[in-house]
Protein backbone atom coordinates (compact mmCIF):
# COMPACT_ATOMS: atom_id res chain seq x y z
CA UNK A 1 0.00 0.00 0.00
CA UNK A 2 3.12 2.35 0.50
CA UNK A 3 4.92 1.63 -2.89
CA UNK A 4 2.82 3.93 -4.35
CA UNK A 5 3.83 6.61 -2.30
CA UNK A 6 7.98 5.66 -2.51
CA UNK A 7 7.67 5.34 -6.01
CA UNK A 8 6.13 8.99 -6.69
CA UNK A 9 9.12 10.40 -4.59
CA UNK A 10 11.52 8.27 -6.42
CA UNK A 11 10.00 9.16 -9.79
CA UNK A 12 10.87 12.64 -8.87
CA UNK A 13 14.50 11.77 -9.13
CA UNK A 14 16.00 10.38 -12.46
CA UNK A 15 15.77 7.14 -12.88
CA UNK A 16 19.38 6.03 -12.78
CA UNK A 17 19.66 7.56 -9.07
CA UNK A 18 16.02 6.57 -7.80
CA UNK A 19 17.46 3.35 -9.02
CA UNK A 20 20.36 3.30 -6.65
CA UNK A 21 19.03 5.07 -3.93
CA UNK A 22 16.12 2.39 -4.15
CA UNK A 23 18.80 -0.31 -4.17
CA UNK A 24 20.96 0.66 -1.35
CA UNK A 25 17.78 1.30 0.77
CA UNK A 26 16.92 -2.40 0.40
CA UNK A 27 20.99 -3.11 1.54
CA UNK A 28 20.27 -1.59 4.93
CA UNK A 29 17.45 -3.46 5.20
CA UNK A 30 18.51 -6.32 4.19
CA UNK A 31 21.76 -6.01 6.43
CA UNK A 32 19.97 -5.93 9.56
CA UNK A 33 18.30 -9.76 10.34
CA UNK A 34 15.59 -8.76 12.18
CA UNK A 35 14.29 -6.84 9.51
CA UNK A 36 15.45 -8.74 6.18
CA UNK A 37 13.53 -11.96 7.79
CA UNK A 38 10.20 -9.58 8.33
CA UNK A 39 10.70 -8.31 4.73
CA UNK A 40 11.08 -11.73 3.58
CA UNK A 41 7.98 -12.97 5.48
CA UNK A 42 5.99 -10.09 3.70
CA UNK A 43 6.98 -10.54 0.08
CA UNK A 44 8.34 -13.98 -0.93
CA UNK A 45 5.84 -16.79 -1.94
CA UNK A 46 6.69 -19.67 0.74
CA UNK A 47 4.36 -22.61 -1.16
CA UNK A 48 6.10 -25.03 -3.01
CA UNK A 49 3.61 -25.99 -5.74
CA UNK A 50 5.18 -23.39 -8.27
CA UNK A 51 8.49 -24.87 -8.39
CA UNK A 52 9.39 -26.09 -11.67
CA UNK A 53 12.17 -27.81 -13.69
CA UNK A 54 13.59 -26.28 -17.14
CA UNK A 55 16.77 -26.87 -18.50
CA UNK A 56 17.44 -29.69 -15.66
CA UNK A 57 17.41 -26.61 -13.28
CA UNK A 58 14.93 -26.68 -10.29
CA UNK A 59 13.07 -23.25 -10.20
CA UNK A 60 11.51 -22.31 -7.04
CA UNK A 61 9.40 -20.55 -8.89
CA UNK A 62 8.70 -19.16 -12.41
CA UNK A 63 8.99 -15.43 -11.58
CA UNK A 64 12.63 -13.95 -12.34
CA UNK A 65 14.47 -11.22 -12.52
CA UNK A 66 15.64 -10.12 -16.22
CA UNK A 67 18.92 -8.66 -17.20
CA UNK A 68 19.99 -5.21 -17.06
CA UNK A 69 18.41 -4.64 -13.36
CA UNK A 70 21.39 -5.99 -11.57
CA UNK A 71 23.90 -5.65 -13.79
CA UNK A 72 26.98 -6.18 -11.45
CA UNK A 73 25.64 -8.46 -9.52
CA UNK A 74 25.60 -6.19 -6.24
CA UNK A 75 22.39 -6.96 -4.85
CA UNK A 76 21.54 -10.71 -5.52
CA UNK A 77 20.96 -10.96 -1.24
CA UNK A 78 18.17 -8.13 -1.16
CA UNK A 79 16.37 -9.65 -4.67
CA UNK A 80 16.33 -12.95 -3.30
CA UNK A 81 14.69 -11.71 0.41
CA UNK A 82 12.14 -10.17 -2.64
CA UNK A 83 11.03 -13.77 -3.35
CA UNK A 84 12.21 -13.94 -7.13
CA UNK A 85 12.33 -17.40 -8.27
CA UNK A 86 15.64 -16.50 -10.42
CA UNK A 87 17.70 -13.25 -11.46
CA UNK A 88 19.45 -12.77 -14.31
CA UNK A 89 23.09 -10.92 -13.85
CA UNK A 90 24.35 -8.33 -16.85
CA UNK A 91 24.58 -7.73 -19.15
CA UNK A 92 28.41 -8.95 -18.76
CA UNK A 93 31.25 -7.68 -20.70
CA UNK A 94 34.44 -8.86 -20.85
CA UNK A 95 36.28 -5.54 -19.99
CA UNK A 96 34.71 -2.92 -18.16
CA UNK A 97 32.70 -0.64 -20.37
CA UNK A 98 30.89 2.67 -18.93
CA UNK A 99 27.93 2.56 -21.31
CA UNK A 100 26.20 5.50 -23.05
CA UNK A 101 26.45 8.89 -22.27
CA UNK A 102 23.55 9.94 -19.48
CA UNK A 103 20.54 11.08 -19.74
CA UNK A 104 19.95 7.20 -21.20
CA UNK A 105 16.87 5.72 -18.79
CA UNK A 106 14.00 7.40 -19.45
CA UNK A 107 10.58 6.65 -17.77
CA UNK A 108 7.06 7.11 -19.48
CA UNK A 109 4.17 7.06 -17.02
CA UNK A 110 1.20 6.82 -18.36
CA UNK A 111 1.78 3.93 -20.26
CA UNK A 112 4.08 2.41 -17.74
CA UNK A 113 7.21 1.71 -19.90
CA UNK A 114 10.63 2.69 -20.27
CA UNK A 115 13.23 3.73 -23.09
CA UNK A 116 16.77 2.56 -22.16
CA UNK A 117 20.13 2.96 -24.41
CA UNK A 118 22.01 2.01 -21.47
CA UNK A 119 24.81 0.12 -24.03
CA UNK A 120 25.95 -2.92 -21.67
CA UNK A 121 27.25 -0.71 -18.75
CA UNK A 122 29.09 -2.54 -16.17
CA UNK A 123 32.18 -3.08 -14.32
CA UNK A 124 33.48 -5.99 -15.75
CA UNK A 125 34.05 -9.64 -16.10
CA UNK A 126 36.37 -10.07 -13.30
CA UNK A 127 35.04 -7.84 -10.77
CA UNK A 128 31.62 -9.45 -11.15
CA UNK A 129 32.92 -12.90 -11.48
CA UNK A 130 34.61 -12.41 -8.38
CA UNK A 131 31.82 -10.62 -6.36
CA UNK A 132 29.80 -14.10 -7.34
CA UNK A 133 32.56 -16.03 -6.47
CA UNK A 134 33.21 -14.50 -2.64
CA UNK A 135 29.22 -14.87 -2.59
CA UNK A 136 28.97 -18.53 -3.07
CA UNK A 137 31.96 -19.01 -0.84
CA UNK A 138 30.28 -17.12 1.85
CA UNK A 139 26.20 -17.96 1.66
CA UNK A 140 25.16 -21.36 0.98
CA UNK A 141 21.96 -19.55 -0.98
CA UNK A 142 19.32 -21.35 -3.23
CA UNK A 143 18.78 -18.26 -5.94
CA UNK A 144 18.99 -19.65 -9.12
CA UNK A 145 21.31 -17.06 -11.22
CA UNK A 146 21.70 -16.79 -14.70
CA UNK A 147 24.44 -14.99 -16.83
CA UNK A 148 23.62 -12.83 -19.33
CA UNK A 149 26.18 -11.93 -21.85
CA UNK A 150 27.36 -9.45 -24.37
CA UNK A 151 30.77 -8.49 -26.56
CA UNK A 152 32.27 -5.30 -25.74
CA UNK A 153 31.24 -2.02 -28.14
CA UNK A 154 34.98 -1.69 -29.36
CA UNK A 155 34.79 -5.79 -30.26
CA UNK A 156 34.32 -6.21 -34.07
CA UNK A 157 31.34 -8.41 -34.87
CA UNK A 158 33.56 -11.14 -36.51
CA UNK A 159 35.39 -11.71 -33.47
CA UNK A 160 32.44 -11.31 -31.08
CA UNK A 161 32.53 -15.09 -29.98
CA UNK A 162 35.47 -14.86 -28.62
CA UNK A 163 33.95 -12.18 -26.16
CA UNK A 164 31.04 -14.71 -25.73
CA UNK A 165 33.50 -17.76 -24.80
CA UNK A 166 35.78 -15.44 -22.48
CA UNK A 167 32.63 -14.25 -20.69
CA UNK A 168 31.67 -18.49 -20.55
CA UNK A 169 34.92 -19.27 -19.27
CA UNK A 170 34.67 -16.49 -16.33
CA UNK A 171 31.30 -17.23 -15.27
CA UNK A 172 31.04 -20.85 -15.68
CA UNK A 173 31.49 -21.85 -12.06
CA UNK A 174 29.07 -18.90 -10.32
CA UNK A 175 26.13 -19.32 -12.76
CA UNK A 176 23.55 -21.61 -13.26
CA UNK A 177 22.40 -20.96 -16.64
CA UNK A 178 24.29 -18.45 -19.58
CA UNK A 179 21.74 -16.39 -21.98
CA UNK A 180 23.66 -15.31 -25.11
CA UNK A 181 22.66 -11.40 -25.21
CA UNK A 182 23.07 -10.21 -29.26
CA UNK A 183 19.41 -8.28 -29.30
CA UNK A 184 20.02 -5.18 -27.19
CA UNK A 185 19.21 -2.32 -29.69
CA UNK A 186 21.67 -0.18 -27.63
CA UNK A 187 25.23 -1.66 -28.95
CA UNK A 188 25.88 -0.25 -32.42
CA UNK A 189 25.84 -3.52 -34.94
CA UNK A 190 25.09 -5.96 -32.05
CA UNK A 191 21.81 -7.30 -33.80
CA UNK A 192 23.80 -8.36 -36.69
CA UNK A 193 24.58 -11.06 -34.95
CA UNK A 194 21.37 -12.28 -34.35
CA UNK A 195 21.93 -13.78 -38.45
CA UNK A 196 21.78 -17.50 -38.98
CA UNK A 197 25.76 -17.78 -39.28
CA UNK A 198 27.12 -15.35 -36.28
CA UNK A 199 24.67 -17.61 -34.20
CA UNK A 200 25.94 -20.94 -35.60
CA UNK A 201 29.40 -19.64 -34.58
CA UNK A 202 28.89 -18.45 -31.50
CA UNK A 203 26.63 -21.36 -30.09
CA UNK A 204 28.98 -23.88 -31.56
CA UNK A 205 32.19 -22.04 -30.15
CA UNK A 206 30.52 -22.05 -26.56
CA UNK A 207 29.57 -25.34 -26.67
CA UNK A 208 33.17 -26.75 -27.65
CA UNK A 209 33.99 -25.21 -23.95
CA UNK A 210 30.56 -26.48 -22.37
CA UNK A 211 32.40 -29.66 -20.91
CA UNK A 212 29.87 -29.45 -18.15
CA UNK A 213 26.83 -29.22 -19.85
CA UNK A 214 25.63 -25.73 -18.44
CA UNK A 215 22.51 -24.34 -20.16
CA UNK A 216 23.17 -21.67 -22.83
CA UNK A 217 20.08 -19.48 -24.35
CA UNK A 218 19.45 -17.05 -26.68
CA UNK A 219 17.78 -13.81 -25.93
CA UNK A 220 15.91 -12.59 -28.92
CA UNK A 221 14.60 -9.39 -30.35
CA UNK A 222 10.66 -9.00 -31.04
CA UNK A 223 11.40 -6.69 -34.00
CA UNK A 224 12.86 -9.96 -36.10
CA UNK A 225 11.15 -10.70 -38.99
CA UNK A 226 9.45 -14.48 -38.95
CA UNK A 227 11.99 -15.01 -41.77
CA UNK A 228 14.39 -14.87 -39.22
CA UNK A 229 12.52 -16.27 -36.22
CA UNK A 230 12.10 -19.02 -38.64
CA UNK A 231 16.26 -19.60 -39.17
CA UNK A 232 16.26 -19.49 -35.07
CA UNK A 233 13.96 -22.52 -35.27
CA UNK A 234 15.57 -24.35 -37.14
CA UNK A 235 19.12 -23.42 -35.78
CA UNK A 236 17.94 -25.24 -32.70
CA UNK A 237 17.72 -28.43 -34.45
CA UNK A 238 21.05 -28.30 -35.65
CA UNK A 239 23.27 -26.73 -32.81
CA UNK A 240 22.34 -27.11 -29.33
CA UNK A 241 20.67 -24.48 -28.20
CA UNK A 242 19.11 -25.06 -24.81
CA UNK A 243 16.59 -22.21 -24.66
CA UNK A 244 15.50 -19.03 -25.49
CA UNK A 245 14.30 -15.77 -24.01
CA UNK A 246 11.48 -14.24 -25.98
CA UNK A 247 11.82 -11.01 -25.93
CA UNK A 248 14.38 -8.24 -25.71
CA UNK A 249 12.98 -4.56 -25.82
CA UNK A 250 11.55 -3.45 -29.24
CA UNK A 251 12.85 -0.42 -31.21
CA UNK A 252 9.19 0.05 -32.55
CA UNK A 253 7.43 3.00 -31.32
CA UNK A 254 4.01 2.70 -32.34
CA UNK A 255 3.54 0.41 -29.89
CA UNK A 256 3.02 4.22 -27.90
CA UNK A 257 -0.15 6.52 -27.78
CA UNK A 258 0.10 9.55 -30.21
CA UNK A 259 1.36 11.84 -27.44
CA UNK A 260 4.34 9.40 -26.42
CA UNK A 261 5.35 8.73 -29.93
CA UNK A 262 6.38 12.64 -30.07
CA UNK A 263 7.99 12.28 -26.56
CA UNK A 264 9.59 9.54 -27.75
CA UNK A 265 11.32 11.17 -30.61
CA UNK A 266 12.44 13.80 -27.72
CA UNK A 267 13.72 11.49 -26.15
CA UNK A 268 16.12 9.83 -28.59
CA UNK A 269 17.75 6.02 -29.74
CA UNK A 270 16.89 2.88 -27.05
CA UNK A 271 15.06 0.06 -26.21
CA UNK A 272 11.14 0.36 -25.14
CA UNK A 273 10.01 -2.12 -22.38
CA UNK A 274 6.91 -2.41 -20.48
CA UNK A 275 3.31 -2.62 -20.98
CA UNK A 276 3.06 -1.37 -24.78
CA UNK A 277 5.40 -4.22 -25.49
CA UNK A 278 2.71 -6.68 -23.66
CA UNK A 279 1.65 -7.76 -26.90
CA UNK A 280 3.81 -7.88 -29.32
CA UNK A 281 6.39 -9.76 -27.42
CA UNK A 282 3.74 -12.46 -26.65
CA UNK A 283 3.51 -12.83 -30.29
CA UNK A 284 7.08 -13.42 -30.85
CA UNK A 285 6.75 -16.08 -28.02
CA UNK A 286 3.47 -17.92 -29.54
CA UNK A 287 5.01 -18.01 -32.97
CA UNK A 288 8.18 -19.60 -31.27
CA UNK A 289 6.37 -22.22 -29.48
CA UNK A 290 4.53 -23.28 -32.21
CA UNK A 291 7.52 -23.78 -34.49
CA UNK A 292 9.31 -25.61 -31.72
CA UNK A 293 6.60 -27.93 -30.77
CA UNK A 294 7.78 -27.42 -26.96
CA UNK A 295 11.29 -28.76 -28.11
CA UNK A 296 13.33 -26.34 -25.94
CA UNK A 297 12.00 -24.38 -23.02
CA UNK A 298 11.35 -20.55 -23.91
CA UNK A 299 11.34 -17.70 -21.14
CA UNK A 300 8.94 -15.14 -21.31
CA UNK A 301 9.96 -11.37 -21.04
CA UNK A 302 8.16 -8.19 -22.22
CA UNK A 303 5.08 -6.03 -20.21
CA UNK A 304 4.28 -8.26 -17.72
CA UNK A 305 2.86 -6.37 -14.49
CA UNK A 306 0.13 -9.13 -13.18
CA UNK A 307 -0.74 -12.51 -12.70
CA UNK A 308 -2.79 -12.38 -15.62
CA UNK A 309 -0.20 -10.90 -17.53
CA UNK A 310 2.27 -14.09 -16.61
CA UNK A 311 -0.36 -16.21 -17.28
CA UNK A 312 -1.25 -14.91 -21.01
CA UNK A 313 2.79 -15.70 -21.56
CA UNK A 314 2.63 -19.06 -19.98
CA UNK A 315 -0.43 -20.17 -22.58
CA UNK A 316 1.68 -18.88 -24.94
CA UNK A 317 3.69 -21.60 -24.33
CA UNK A 318 6.39 -19.88 -21.40
CA UNK A 319 7.79 -22.23 -19.19
CA UNK A 320 9.21 -19.28 -17.01
CA UNK A 321 8.81 -15.58 -16.88
CA UNK A 322 10.73 -12.16 -16.15
CA UNK A 323 10.24 -8.59 -14.95
CA UNK A 324 12.00 -5.72 -15.14
CA UNK A 325 9.89 -2.45 -16.11
CA UNK A 326 6.96 -4.37 -13.89
CA UNK A 327 9.50 -4.12 -10.55
CA UNK A 328 9.60 -0.47 -10.85
CA UNK A 329 5.81 0.56 -11.43
CA UNK A 330 4.46 -2.52 -8.96
CA UNK A 331 7.36 -2.44 -6.65
CA UNK A 332 8.34 -5.58 -4.35
CA UNK A 333 4.87 -6.98 -4.07
CA UNK A 334 5.47 -8.00 -7.74
CA UNK A 335 6.75 -11.56 -7.33
CA UNK A 336 4.29 -12.82 -4.40
CA UNK A 337 1.37 -11.06 -6.18
CA UNK A 338 1.94 -13.05 -9.29
CA UNK A 339 3.01 -16.32 -7.63
CA UNK A 340 -0.58 -15.87 -5.77
CA UNK A 341 -2.56 -14.93 -8.99
CA UNK A 342 -0.43 -18.15 -11.26
CA UNK A 343 -1.32 -20.57 -7.89
CA UNK A 344 -4.99 -20.36 -9.06
CA UNK A 345 -4.44 -21.77 -11.96
CA UNK A 346 -2.63 -24.61 -10.98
Amino acid sequence: MWYPIARNLLFMLPPETAHSISMQGLHQAASIPFLKKQLAAQFQYPEKNLAKTCFGIKFPNPVGLGAGFDKNAAYLDELEMLGFGFVEIGTVTPKPQAGNAAPRLFRIPDQKALINRMGFNNEGLDIISKRLKDRKAKNNSPLIIGGNIGKNKVTENSAAWMDYCTNFKGLEEVVDYFVVNVSSPNTPGLRELQEKESLRKIFAELQNLNKNNKPILLKMAPDLERAALDDIIALTSEIKIDGLVATNTTIDRSLLNALNQEKAKKIGAGGLSGQPLLEKSTEVLKYLHQGLAGRIPIIASGGIFTGADALSKINAGASLVQIWTGFIYEGPSIVKNICQSLSTHT
